[in-house]
């Protein structure tokens, strides 16, 4: 399969480089008009599909909100998963995974094998078990063609405690940006392996260029600006920056056609 960062490339060149969040908070099933049980769930999920995954480039649905409402919840999971991507759109799968050997590898199994039916195009994943913990999905994502979005600087105010903690000479964060930046080295026209640096975390000093695709939550209703992307990225060469926004899009529905007007209206601002 032809890589996860020659994918993105080639789409966000076509669509333009805004992942829209599919985030069923309780809150915005309610804001709907939806209840809160898998049938609410269904109707909300598949409308945020309908009208956002054939006008972007990603789509990012996080995964617990799903996850709650059981087996007949993850049910619905896999079915946006195969819908958005019958859209057109790849889907990074919002799950956060980090854990160490054969559980880290199943969880590579679940989450970027082609076999299993709830594969995505790419993942979030957390190193903070080390980098090395996140091996088996490293070599699934490479024998698949998928990619993988690692934790890096986080806008939670409890991140800093771990990653602007020192570690040989540098912060933890940058060390985990350095693991990329080797991974992703060599690779054209984009490394599959990308970061996720939230778009409201303030200054920083660290070096964003990874050669690969850094994912940036927080876009839109949750403060992140277009100058926080360029504050944050704009010297850094060889990369592609990725906006998220999740509730700034999902307050437009409940109809298809309100969503895709506010994927328009942020692609044309």
């Amino acid at each position: 399969m032809t890589p996860f960062g020659e994918r993105l490339r080639t789409l966000v060149d076509q669509r333009g480089a805004l992942c829209a969040g599919i985030d069923p908070h309780a809150s915005l099933l309610a804001d709907w008009g939806l209840s809160d049980d898998v049938g609410g769930l269904e109707r909300f999920a598949l409308a945020a599909v309908e009208g956002l995954a054939p006008h972007v480039s990603c789509i990012k649905p996080q995964s617990a909100f799903f996850e709650r409402h059981g087996s007949r919840g993850i049910a619905v999971l896999e079915r946006v998963i195969a819908e958005s991507r019958s859209a057109g759109a790849l889907v990074i799968l919002d799950v956060k995974r980090g854990d160490i050997g054969s559980t880290s590898q199943a969880y590579a199994d679940a989450y970027l094998d082609p076999a299993s039916p709830l594969a995505a195009d790419a993942i979030t994943a957390s190193p903070y078990l080390g980098f090395g913990s996140l091996q088996p999905m490293i070599d699934t994502a490479e024998r698949h063609g998928a990619g993988i979005f690692v934790l890096a600087l986080t806008s939670n105010k409890e991140g800093p405690e771990v990653q602007h903690a020192r570690s040989g000479g540098g912060t933890v964060a940058g060390v985990v940006l350095d693991h990329l930046r080797t991974l992703n080295a060599g690779v054209s026209p984009l490394g599959s392996y990308g970061a996720v640096v939230g778009a409201t975390i303030g200054e920083s000093e660290e070096d964003f260029a990874i050669n690969g695709p850094i994912l940036v939550p927080g876009y839109g209703a949750q403060g992140g600006t277009d100058d926080d992307l360029d504050r944050l990225f704009g010297g850094s060469g060889g990369n592609l920056v990725i906006p998220s926004s999740s509730r700034g899009l999902l307050a437009a529905g409940p109809e298809p056609a309100a969503l895709a007007d506010a994927v328009r209206r942020i692609q044309q601002s």
